[in-house]
């Protein structure tokens, strides 16, 4: 899952990140208000932390231009802002969590995980194509009703393209679900995941499309 982290604190910053993807998010940082703007018009998140007093564009702007692209992605404020008209009002503007500093590691990531609970909740029910039926909650695939155990790299992309079956989903699209920016990507990391998933899943309901990319297919 990807998250945007929006801290002009580059010591509190990195400790966040650094933190977080030990829990196995992919992060993506920024330290300024219209960066972080930019990032959510050319990106989807899971989840968008923001500090409300950041250059450039205030906290409060940048959850504004998120609401207004009608975006339910959860926002969580992080902020020394601590009076009870600043959490009523963070809150009011949309923001789903306020978590005031300091705060520890271990809180941020249970209200991140309550957030992704809550937003996962609103995803939708089990998918299902030809005999796969992929759980988005419980975050589990089985196959003819037997179990099948995936990476969560190799899950991430079974759901990409269940959830539109009949579409294509170019090699950006699958790598900008899997990786924050800044990771190392092999050039042939999603040919070597969908290799992978091909084994487990069987060969046939992936399908190649060259010069394109993938999409489910029952032939």
């Amino acid at each position: 899952m990807r998250i945007l982290l929006a801290e002009d604190d580059v010591s509190q910053a990195e400790s966040i990140k650094t933190w977080l993807e030990m829990d196995g998010y992919n992060i993506d940082w920024v330290d300024r208000g219209d960066h972080a703007i930019l990032a959510i018009e050319q990106h989807r998140y899971d989840c968008v932390l923001l500090d409300r007093g950041l250059p450039k564009a205030t906290g409060d702007d940048i959850l504004k231009a998120l609401r207004q692209q009608e975006q339910q992605t959860p926002v969580i404020f992080i902020t020394a802002r601590d009076s009870i008209n600043d959490r009523v009002t963070g809150l009011d503007l949309g923001a789903n969590d306020y978590l005031v500093k300091p705060f520890s590691l271990e809180e941020l990531s249970a209200r991140v995980r309550s957030q992704l609970r809550q937003h996962q909740a609103s995803v939708g029910p089990c998918l299902h194509y030809a005999n796969l039926v992929l759980d988005p909650h419980a975050k589990t695939v089985s196959q003819n009703g037997e179990t099948i155990n995936l990476t969560a790299k190799e899950f991430q992309i079974l759901f990409k393209l269940m959830q539109k079956p009949e579409h294509v989903i170019t090699r950006d699209q699958l790598e900008e679900s899997l990786y924050a920016w800044g990771d190392e990507i092999e050039s042939n990391a999603i040919e070597v995941f969908i290799y992978q998933l091909r084994k487990k899943i069987g060969s046939t309901l992936i399908k190649t499309i060259r010069g394109l990319g993938y999409r489910m297919s029952q032939n």
